[in-house]
């Protein structure tokens, strides 16, 4: 089966004589299409309060149904707890410049800013002298930030990704204008050890900068980072010639909770280390956290009159209540909470996968991951009614805190019920496969079933 990309984003099979078999109708997303009347049926300025309420009550209803069938993307949707939280909205807080530098400004919340800061530095294992962080806005400033460091070291340093890696890793590549390397992937979506050894002895005149994926965004893979230690190693490449940070996005809160699953920490030669707060932890808005060696950013750091503080940051302002929210969170759950989410959401993302097995769909999940991968579904509607993210022929659902078995079950059900639909002529439609994608051993299609 061929697919096509129509001009309205929808993928429709393309029959072996040209026909093409039309799934959607529309291809649009019924409930956004309500977000919309709603909004844009109101000029600002024209609404009377109660008109504001009833909007904003409508979109809330809109919002409860949503979030019982988001599974694509990495969100935490248990923000309940937060709600304690909301006098704060009472105060505009503002934690620009270094959090760890008075200044004169006094609405802020960098006290509660370290506070989370400490805490991730004893979980990744550097002492409170010797690291430096902050709170950013979202888990491309932790690259941006990781990057930077990486290239302030090493003006002349090549910077080598996956072609897993996160769209914001070459992003970075392009606004700092570096020279950048990407690395092949395996099946499973972690870095291919072999063609970084290959590209590593072809720039031996030059420093390393590695940006590794502790959780791809698609497949879950996490690269090894004792290999890649390793391997720099034996390509010559000695500690004061490389600079390695680790985006762990995701899977930076779930690693240190599993048993035997590999180990993020700073008694091994990386130089930073950044984690989304809004996924695994729930805060309500986007936001994560970057902790580098304190010696690293020195190089960085400023002096600006005009705040009264040092900066090292990317951004300017910081909002200052993400922080709060962060260690609201931290404080509530303690170690065995967050091990035991992390246990859930690896035994339910296990459950997912053998339940689409045992519905004849192709389906592969890493180890110490929580990222499904499988079969991308034909009808784009019933990609927006779940929120799915696809690439190719592949979707995923990651499994996280508030995705329950009784979702899954909804989800694979409905799946399942849709495919005898779309797949009910075998010889013009069939699931397409995934051997190439995922391992032959993982796909279930027609030529590989048995």
């Amino acid at each position: 089966m061929q697919v096509k990309i129509l001009s309205n984003g929808c993928h429709d099979p393309i029959l072996e004589d040209g026909g093409v078999i039309s799934i959607n109708n529309g291809c649009h997303n019924s409930q956004l299409v309500e977000v919309n009347k709603i909004i844009n049926g109101h000029a600002l300025g024209e609404l009377n309060f109660d008109s504001t309420t009833h909007i904003l009550h409508d979109y809330m209803k809109i919002l409860d149904e949503r979030a019982t069938m988001l599974l694509g993307y990495p969100h935490n949707i248990y923000c309940d707890e937060y709600v304690a939280l909301a006098p704060l909205l009472r105060y505009h807080l503002n934690n620009f410049g270094d959090p760890f530098t008075e200044n004169n400004y006094g609405m802020h919340s960098r006290h509660f800013e370290v506070g989370v800061l400490d805490w991730f530095s004893k979980l990744w294992e550097i002492e409170k002298d010797q690291y430096w962080g902050y709170v950013t806005h979202c888990g491309t400033e932790g690259n941006l930030h990781g990057i930077l460091l990486g290239r302030e070291q090493f003006p002349d340093g090549i910077l080598y990704a996956s072609g897993e890696s996160h769209y914001s890793v070459l992003k970075a590549a392009r606004m700092y204008k570096m020279e950048c390397e990407v690395i092949g992937t395996l099946l499973t979506g972690e870095m291919d050890y072999h063609d970084l050894r290959s590209k590593l002895l072809l720039n031996k005149n030059k420093h390393a900068i590695l940006h590794l994926n502790i959780g791809t965004t698609f497949k879950g893979g996490i690269d090894n980072l004792d290999v890649v230690i390793e391997t720099l190693k034996e390509c010559g490449y000695s500690q004061d010639k490389f600079y390695i940070h680790c985006d762990a996005a995701l899977c930076g809160l779930i690693l240190p909770f599993l048993k035997n699953a590999p180990k993020i920490t700073f008694k091994k030669p990386i130089g930073s280390v950044s984690v989304s707060g809004h996924k695994f932890l729930g805060c309500p808005m986007p936001c994560g956290i970057q902790i580098a060696r304190k010696k690293h950013v020195d190089i960085l750091s400023r002096n600006i009159e005009y705040i009264a503080s040092i900066d090292a940051t990317i951004s300017g302002s910081r909002g200052g209540h993400a922080p709060i929210f962060l260690w609201y969170s931290l404080s509530k759950k303690c170690h065995i909470t967050l091990q035991d989410d992390a246990k859930r959401c690896i035994k339910n993302a296990r459950y997912l996968k053998d339940s689409l097995r045992s519905s004849g769909i192709s389906a592969m999940l890493n180890e110490h991951s929580i990222t499904v991968v499988f079969e991308r579904p034909l009808e784009q509607e019933f990609i927006h009614k779940w929120q799915l993210s696809c690439e190719r022929d592949m979707t995923h659902v990651v499994v996280m805190p508030g995705v329950t078995t009784q979702i899954l079950d909804n989800f694979v059900s409905e799946f399942a019920k849709k495919r005898l639909i779309w797949y009910q002529d075998g010889n013009k439609v069939q699931p397409p496969c995934l051997a190439n994608d995922i391992g032959m051993h993982n796909c279930v299609c027609p030529h590989h079933k048995n």
